[in-house]
């Protein structure tokens, strides 16, 4: 199938099937200088990722897995050209949890796959490196966490910044006071992304397994546009997370990473509309804040129908100190301002952090060492991308409790923390 769009690398996936019955294989010991990888999900992000392992040379490609036998062929190819060996190639997930060659899953799914894979996946013993959101529902992040604590297992999440040299650096600054005592900060994502006109539904192309693309998903008619796009599949609630959890993840994990709260937020209010309309279950113009016990407070700020940004970047970060205030782009740099007048502080610029980030990935598979990104990371991050949705969903100010991780005496409120999953792939 061809691919059409370059969002489309979680268009299609494999099975995770029964998550509850496989027995976790044994991990005493460090795997050898080359860990075997699997890769789940090969479009335009899973691909990615496989060359990003060919240039390391430091794993193994045993196999790639895609409900799409294209896609899959596709991605054995790239590999194939660069060592002379082909990866077996795999439809259903569940063939590959018993494989002791492999050490570690990549997945880059859509989002509602996102966790049932990476659960079974350390359940079976593999460690995994999850793209961003980890979580499609709130539940789904503390899941994560138990497993990974239980199983001892490896997790990156795909929140590559975190890696970045700029980052590093931005962190040491911050920690030395250069703004003074950081009270809030802001994210926002606002990049031009018209949505795609609508198709009627139609029959799977050949070479699609359909029903596992669902998965836990509800049971829908196939959609050309819907498959093809995660700007449709993205903003539907049964298998994304809308820009917010899509591309807005990285900007308010930036934001997190420089506010550092202690805990959840206890206090959360957003709202938004369809500007441009054609969207489906998410806006297109949203604003969420979240208020923490501490005092401390992040704003999230989106806008998918501009050609501009803030401060010369369309998906960034600023934090805001009693001193001064940082300017902060995941694009790869920052800058300091300091005092009324503004004047220009420390500055740096360089990377993304996309092949560190998978780097230490790998290299923690090898050594044990926790990644930089590991599961309670990342449910911080995607707690705050579905404590949003929801204040959305129900359009009121919401009150949380980041003890219990429940909206006290609110019941409508609590429904949308988890969901319901289609058997037989229940969570």
């Amino acid at each position: 199938m061809k691919q059409t769009d370059s969002w489309s690398r979680r268009q299609v996936i494999c099975a995770a099937g029964y998550l509850g019955g496989f027995n976790a294989r044994a991990q005493n010991t460090a795997p050898s200088d080359k860990i075997g990888l699997a890769f789940v999900g090969v479009g335009g992000r899973g691909t990615s990722a496989v060359q990003q392992a060919l240039e390391l040379g430091t794993a193994n490609i045993i196999a790639v897995c895609d409900v799409d036998s294209n896609a899959a062929e596709r991605a054995s190819q790239i590999a194939y050209k660069k060592t002379n060996k082909a990866p077996r190639m795999v439809s259903d997930f569940r063939k590959l949890l018993d494989d002791k060659s492999i050490d570690a899953v990549m997945i880059a799914t859509p989002h509602h796959w996102h966790s049932p894979i990476a659960v079974a996946a350390m359940r079976t013993g593999k460690d995994v490196y999850v793209e961003k959101p980890a979580s499609h529902v709130f539940r789904e992040g503390r899941i994560l966490i138990e497993t990974q604590a239980r199983y001892k297992r490896i997790f990156q999440h795909g929140t590559q910044m975190r890696s970045s040299d700029v980052t590093a650096k931005a962190r040491e600054l911050l920690d030395a006071g250069v703004i003074g005592t950081v009270k809030m900060s802001k994210a926002w994502n606002q990049q031009k992304m018209a949505p795609p006109a609508p198709v009627p539904d139609a029959t799977p192309p050949p070479g699609v397994d359909y029903d596992l693309w669902l998965g836990p998903a509800p049971k829908r008619p196939f959609n050309p546009k819907r498959f093809n796009n995660s700007r449709n599949w993205g903003n539907s609630f049964d298998y994304g997370n809308g820009s917010i959890g899509n591309d807005g993840v990285h900007d308010i994990d930036m934001a997190h990473f420089g506010l550092n709260p202690a805990t959840h937020p206890v206090r959360i209010v957003a709202g938004g509309r369809n500007v441009d309309a054609g969207l489906d279950d998410y806006p297109d113009n949203m604003n969420v804040t979240y208020e923490f016990a501490d005092g401390k407070v992040l704003l999230y700020e989106e806008r998918s129908w501009t050609p501009y940004g803030q401060y010369g970047v369309d998906s960034g970060n600023a934090f805001y100190g009693t001193e001064g205030f940082m300017v902060f782009s995941r694009r790869g740099w920052f800058q300091v301002y300091l005092g009324r007048k503004e004047e220009k502080g420390p500055a740096m610029k360089g990377g993304g952090g996309h092949p560190k980030h998978f780097a230490d990935f790998i290299d923690s598979v090898k050594t044990r060492k926790p990644t930089i990104a590991p599961a309670e990371v990342a449910h911080k991050t995607c707690a705050l991308v579905h404590l949003g949705a929801i204040a959305y969903r129900v359009g009121r100010v919401l009150n949380f409790d980041p003890g219990t991780e429940t909206f006290p005496k609110d019941a409508e409120a609590n429904r949308f923390l988890t969901k319901q999953y289609r058997a037989p792939f229940a969570l």
